[in-house]
């Protein structure tokens, strides 16, 4: 396996030119209080945090962004498994829910997790935006509506399908799908110029992907916005009932408060962390809820795996990460039956393998060496839709940081199931010698008949069934319905003045589809709108 740590880019980084003149603050540094003024300020600087401050600050809208993380740029991706994961996650990229039934990977640095996401692309379906019209009066959002949203962040991102055949990878889920007569097409990515080395998920070298890092951040500050980075937003200044403001603790190089306060003034502030970490300022805050809603249907697309072995070398970690994708299943019992699933596959680096794949002994390190010749198959199960999988709470643990409760019950292990078959006959019918699903009692099999035989014999549960997440969406539900939504559909909380949620958090269920365009589109809508109002 080349060594990809030593591979000169050559690559302008435009963080590291201080002819810019951006105003950006390293909290690291801030060691007294102070007290600084906007227009608005954005806490999280992922998909709707970026996309917000570059609409708003077109606009002449004086902007302050604040980011929890550090700021690492591509001169700083070396293609590390163990840096990137240490710097650029949550929690080390070993945050989990509460009985460990799922990890959940999610970005936390300066253009949050669109730094690290794999670059799939996708328009929300039309019936995931019917189902919020008809089930949460979500108003706006029909799919002729937010069309011309979706396209403008398509041209603002360079949103196109992969042009480029597909890796030995993804070729198996084609090879598969076309094989017993299934749905499969080519994944739209957020790239320009991409060197389709692979490491997407260690923040990109060339600055081909275009994540809010390389975009929308350096043209927000290129308007004049502030950005202050390692800084952790603690609670929302209330007054009455209106939010004035933010408290931020900077923090020091091990994520620790360095003891000052820095207090952000605005008559407008839009939270922008997205799932789990907007819920959680919102109760840090004491912030009104009187249907105790904040948190509540917090969805992961749980995601479920099959590992498949071939004579031919497949190094999965080489080549865009996702370039094909199967929808075969993803409403084949309708929206609201049971549990719907998208196929797609993941890249397995050495690290990121060595811990899904699991195990001990011998046989782990088996499976690891077998890693050239592994391809792997994944399911993003659909959450929120059906009236036994409501997600799962957002909590805070004593120190205030957030803890997902989400339970793995049986209408999610139904599903688990029925995916599992699913790619482990598809991984058969595209010539897998060796086919194992991601469940702590299974083997691997050497045939479709006895694969069937081997998982009707497999006992469903949480933690030996393995599970995971990338797509971290709701815990502040957006619609009309005050007794079940917390957020308008125009982004307002419908309890405080001033407060604009502006993130994934406001999807009433799951996407069904990687969830980034979803959050683009929407984020560009409603912070356009709110551009509208303060401009007058």
């Amino acid at each position: 396996m080349q060594d990809l740590t030593t591979l000169t880019i050559n690559v302008k980084d435009p963080w590291k030119n201080p002819a810019n003149g951006w105003d950006v603050i390293d909290g690291r540094t801030i060691t007294d209080n102070r007290t600084l003024e906007a227009d608005v300020i954005i806490v999280g600087t992922g998909a709707g945090g970026g996309v917000s401050a570059e609409i708003l600050s077109q606009r002449g809208l004086k902007v302050i962004l604040v980011e929890a993380g550090k700021l690492k740029s591509s001169d700083d991706f070396k293609l590390d498994e163990g840096k990137a994961y240490r710097d650029l996650y949550q929690e080390g990229a070993l945050r989990a829910t509460k009985d460990a039934g799922m990890t959940v990977m999610q970005g936390r640095t300066v253009g949050g997790t669109t730094v690290v996401n794999w670059t799939s692309s996708f328009r929300t379906p039309q019936k995931t935006l019917q189902y919020w019209h008809d089930e949460f009066g979500v108003q706006g959002l029909s799919q002729a509506q937010m069309a011309p949203w979706f396209q403008q962040m398509e041209d603002r991102l360079n949103i196109e399908k992969w042009a480029m055949p597909p890796n030995a990878n993804n070729d198996i889920l084609k090879r598969g799908c076309d094989d017993k007569g299934w749905h499969s097409a080519i994944i739209p990515r957020n790239v320009s110029g991409c060197w389709n080395i692979g490491y997407c998920g260690m923040g990109c070298p060339t600055n081909a992907k275009q994540s809010m890092l390389v975009t929308t951040i350096p043209s927000a500050l290129d308007h004049g916005s502030t950005l202050i980075y390692s800084a952790q937003a603690d609670t929302l200044i209330i007054e009455g009932d209106s939010v004035t403001g933010v408290r931020v603790r900077p923090l020091n190089d091990d994520k620790k408060p360095t003891g000052a306060t820095v207090t952000l003034k605005a008559k407008t502030v839009i939270a922008a962390g997205g799932g789990i970490q907007s819920p959680a300022l919102l109760m840090r805050s004491d912030a009104p809820d009187p249907n105790g809603l904040v948190g509540k249907r917090t969805f992961l697309h749980p995601t479920t795996f099959v590992f498949g072995l071939y004579d031919k070398e497949i190094a999965p970690y080489y080549g865009a990460p996702q370039s094909m994708y199967s929808d075969e299943f993803t409403f084949k019992h309708g929206v609201d039956g049971p549990a719907g699933y998208k196929m797609e596959m993941m890249p397995m680096h050495p690290g990121l393998s060595g811990a899904l794949i699991g195990g001990f002994g011998e046989r782990a390190r088996e499976e690891i060496e077998h890693l050239p010749n592994l391809a792997t198959a994944i399911a993003l199960i659909r959450d929120g839709f059906h009236e036994d999988n409501q997600g799962g709470a957002v909590e805070l643990r004593d120190n205030g940081e957030p803890l997902l409760d989400y339970p793995v019950n049986d209408y999610l292990l139904e599903g688990a199931k029925r995916s599992h078959l699913t790619m482990l006959e598809m991984q058969f019918a595209a010539g897998a010698k060796e086919v194992r699903p991601s469940h702590a009692h299974a083997g691997y099999y050497k045939s479709w008949k006895a694969a069937r035989e081997g998982v009707a014999q497999l006992d469903y549960a949480p933690v030996v069934t393995a599970l995971g997440s990338a797509h971290v969406m709701g815990g502040l539900t957006m619609g009309a319905d005050e007794s079940r939504c917390t957020v308008n559909s125009d982004g307002s909380y419908k309890h405080l003045n001033g407060l604009y949620i502006i993130d994934g958090s406001v999807f009433p269920t799951s996407i069904g589809a990687n969830p980034q365009l979803s959050i683009y589109g929407l984020s560009a809508r409603n912070a356009s709108a709110l551009a509208d109002k303060l401009k007058g």
